[in-house]
């Protein structure tokens, strides 16, 4: 597959945390830049927002009774939630 150079400018501290991530996935900074925009274009990032999302709205009451039960042992945050 032909190779396109791409030139971006970014942050100190974006560079490096983009170089420590590839490291961390034995990726160059190039092929961990393109699995980045691979995943935004497929969706990945959208359906696990959307996962954690269903997630909530599914166990919201988990949370809410958990809640609960902290501001029953004065431990509750108010206007602490969740979601």
């Amino acid at each position: 597959m032909a190779k396109t150079q791409l030139g971006a400018r970014v942050d100190d501290e974006i560079a490096e945390l983009a170089r420590a991530r590839a490291k961390d996935r034995g990726l160059s900074v190039g092929d961990y830049i393109a699995s980045l925009v691979r995943d935004d274009a497929d969706g990945l990032r959208q359906r696990g927002m959307d996962a954690a999302r269903r997630f909530l709205d599914e166990h919201q009451a988990v949370f809410d009774e958990a809640e609960d039960a902290d501001a029953g042992a004065g431990q509750h945050t108010p206007g602490a939630h969740a979601a």
